[in-house]
């Protein structure tokens, strides 16, 4: 085994965290010097920030021809984030959701999934899907930021805490804020080609294929934005940034990273069957079951974030009985 693999799997996973955050901050900080609200940057930036790992693995992947790394990354990291970040984040504080979550964001995010496996029935998602699903995506955005006017005091105060930090002296600090942008990018990018690189040579050691890889250790770095906020938000008692950031980042994946691939990407992307048969309809079915678990009593308690952590076990459990 190529220890040198491992070297690039790990150096470019922090890259990928440093660049991330970031971007996250840097882009907090504009939105705020802009006078735009900490709840609207809660739903959209950083939704998009926590996903730029996923954006910049799958891109990077499709242009180097590795379609199954592209779709394997988005296809893992959602599970992950569903099953792993909210249940390891409800064992550690049982999770209470906001009733928006229940009857707009879960429902986006379920109708994203079916989407994209529509879209991908023949085995390819075209650039003319591409552009659906961005359409889609700029929907959702507008509509989240019109309803995040409309939210309660107490989850205003919750998203002020969380992304109301200091920005510099008004326009003054736009200029550092900007450079965090452009430096979390140029780590971003510099972490993606390094992280696929070695995990492409991984797969290739270990007789594995990149499609399971992708799905399961590209998926868990680059998820890990995810998990890091929803346990430090769990434990501040700060479930909407918790859940939200969960949930947005999973449409974000589907609508964002899997348009933008599709477009921008030569022939658009190849979807592999075995993401038709088995991890879409897998995903969809974990997406549908969030609306029984979360919508009861608007929480997610601690036994149920067992569940969603033994069926995501069962789930790696079965791709590897499979090979």
């Amino acid at each position: 085994m190529n220890i040198w693999d491992w070297l690039q799997l790990i150096l470019g996973l922090g890259l990928l965290g440093i660049g991330g955050e970031f971007l996250v901050r840097g882009a907090s900080r504009l939105a705020r010097v802009l006078g735009i609200s900490p709840l609207v940057v809660g739903v959209t930036v950083v939704a998009v920030g926590t996903s730029a790992p996923e954006l910049a693995v799958s891109l990077h992947a499709a242009f180097l021809g590795q379609p199954d790394v592209s779709i394997g990354n988005v296809i893992g990291s959602n599970l992950l984030n569903l099953l792993v970040v909210l249940g390891a984040a409800a064992v550690v504080v049982p999770l209470v959701v906001a009733q928006r979550l229940i009857w707009w964001d879960i429902p986006i995010m379920i109708f994203a999934t079916g989407l994209v496996w529509f879209c991908a029935r023949d085995g390819h998602l075209s650039r003319v899907d591409g552009i659906g699903l961005l359409v889609v995506l700029v929907s959702y955005l507008v509509a989240a930021v019109r309803i995040s006017t409309g939210e309660s005091d107490a989850v205003r105060q919750e998203y002020e805490k969380e992304f109301s930090e200091a920005a510099g002296p008004g326009w003054g600090g736009m200029g550092r804020e900007i450079f965090l942008m452009v430096a979390g990018l140029l780590l971003l990018v510099v972490g993606a080609e390094i992280f696929v690189e070695g995990a492409i040579g991984i797969a290739r050691s270990l007789g594995l294929s990149e499609l399971i890889i992708s799905l399961t250790i590209v998926a868990v770095g680059t998820s890990l934005p995810e998990l890091v906020t929803a346990l430090v938000a769990a434990t501040r008692g700060e479930n909407d940034i918790a859940v939200g950031n969960v949930v947005g980042s999973n449409i974000m994946n589907l609508l964002a990273i899997l348009g933008l691939t599709a477009l921008i990407a030569p022939g658009g992307l190849a979807v592999p069957a075995a993401v038709l048969s088995f991890d879409l309809p897998v995903l969809l079915l974990a997406s549908v079951a969030c609306l029984p678990f979360l919508g009861s009593g608007h929480r997610l308690t601690r036994p149920e974030g067992m569940i969603f952590l033994l069926a995501y076990v069962g789930y790696i459990s079965w791709l590897f009985y499979s090979l």
